[in-house]
């Protein structure tokens, strides 16, 4: 796998983070943004699982991935969580099929956010599992349908950015604007001299 220079990386996951902010906030699920992706295109996809167990945090994350979709490569996880990737297969052939983080502890009422770069191989739906770990041993399994209670992310893979994908012109407007203001205030955050995002 090659890695990407970081401060691509970081621009993108300000993209990204705009996304998952403007996104219905409402469903609270474990979700991938974004969830339509171009066809043998690599873009920043981020996993958002959410503690939603009272008093609770969430220590563990196992991402499955399906047979289609590949992981190029990962931004660094928050602090306090370390990554384990299960692949087929090395260098430029390898095949990512799991990812797994420990280590943390994400709080009730906040979302556990994993960054990687990855691509849709075909015109097709992705169905991803995610089994979220509590710290009293509890686990959700995030792999019904929509219309459960515990659904799956998917990624939809399209051949161009206007199929497919459901979205009305008001949203990308608001996603537009959404990652101008969040990028306008990274850039004031680091001309500031805030710490930095390694």
């Amino acid at each position: 796998m090659h890695r990407t220079g970081q401060r691509t990386v970081w621009v993108a996951a300000a993209t990204v983070l705009a996304s998952l902010a403007l996104a219905s906030v409402a469903s609270a699920h474990a979700r991938l943004s974004p969830s339509v992706g171009l066809s043998g295109q690599t873009q920043l996809y981020s996993l958002a699982v959410p503690t939603e167990k009272q008093g609770l945090a969430t220590t563990k994350l196992e991402l499955t991935v399906p047979v289609g979709f590949s992981i190029d490569s990962f931004a660094p996880p928050p602090a306090g969580w370390h990554q384990q990737v299960s692949q087929h297969g090395s260098g430029d052939n390898a095949v990512v099929t799991k990812v797994t983080w420990t280590g943390g502890h994400t709080p009730t009422g906040q979302d556990s956010l994993f960054q990687f770069l990855g691509e849709p191989a075909a015109d097709k739906s992705y169905a991803f599992a995610v089994r979220q770990t509590y710290s009293d041993g509890s686990i959700v399994n995030w792999t019904g349908p929509e219309s459960s209670a515990t659904p799956g992310p998917t990624v939809k893979g399209v051949a161009s950015l206007g199929a497919g994908g459901g979205t009305s012109t008001l949203t990308i407007v608001a996603l537009i604007v959404g990652i101008l203001g969040l990028l306008a205030g990274l850039l004031a955050l680091i001309g500031r001299g805030g710490r930095r995002l390694a």
